[in-house]
């Protein structure tokens, strides 16, 4: 089918295509992979998917399975050449298979952000670290795409959720959207505030579930078992 683009995201991905640190990197295929459109054309007559608003999955290979994809490497759209197309352009020719009608109480904009990094952070806190109401989780770098689509999932099921933040602003925010707590790891000994923020002993006072972004150390700072 046919999608006029309407709105895209761009992520970090993105940034670091640009800066030739992703690989596969192809020259001739659009950026981003994040986009909300309408569909002009289905490819048959009569398709009730004309006109609809439609938002488009990030990459090619998943199909099903609740797991992973059940191809490698799976392909994210825009930017190299193993999934050929990208949504920084008019339109996208995409299977009717790759769509899902757009919730309609999401802007164009709200939209066009939720593929790639609501994806990414479903899969951790739920495919992952099975995350269900009572857990404690903690979600490191509060601020990012992925990491607040994990603390709104955290949240909405009922998991205590504590954030890091080298900004006491994001840390504010993150207690907005649901977030008990927050430190600073800029701060020395941050791991043991964090640590004095936990339930009581009698209660649950360790971390069920870590969200890392980073890729640091954060595990052997908490003193946690890493397997």
């Amino acid at each position: 089918m046919v999608v006029k683009i309407l709105a895209a995201g761009l992520n970090h991905r993105d940034h670091f295509i640009r800066e030739h640190l992703y690989p596969g990197i192809a020259f001739s295929v659009p950026l981003l992979t994040d986009g909300v459109g309408v569909v002009v054309s289905a490819g048959k007559p009569n398709s009730p998917w004309v006109g609809k608003r439609v938002v488009l999955s990030p990459g090619r290979g998943w199909e099903a399975s609740p797991d992973g994809p059940e191809t490698s490497p799976y392909a994210i759209l825009g930017g190299t050449k193993h999934a050929p197309q990208g949504t920084l352009g008019e339109v996208i020719v995409v299977p009717e298979s790759e769509v899902e009608e757009a919730p309609a109480h999401l802007s164009l904009d709200e939209a066009a952000g939720l593929p790639l990094c609501g994806l990414t952070a479903y899969r951790a806190v739920f495919t992952k670290g099975n995350v269900k109401a009572g857990d404690n989780v903690l979600i490191t770098g509060i601020g990012g795409g992925v990491a607040l689509a994990a603390l709104s999932f955290c949240v909405a099921v009922g998991a205590n959720v504590w954030v890091t933040s080298g900004s006491p602003e994001k840390l504010e925010a993150a207690k907005k959207l649901g977030a008990r707590g927050g430190v600073s790891y800029k701060k020395a000994g941050w791991e043991k505030e964090l640590k004095a923020m936990l339930p009581l002993p009698a209660e649950r006072s360790w971390l069920d579930v870590v969200v890392d972004g980073a890729g640091d150390d954060v595990c052997g700072e908490l003193g946690l078992d890493q397997s």
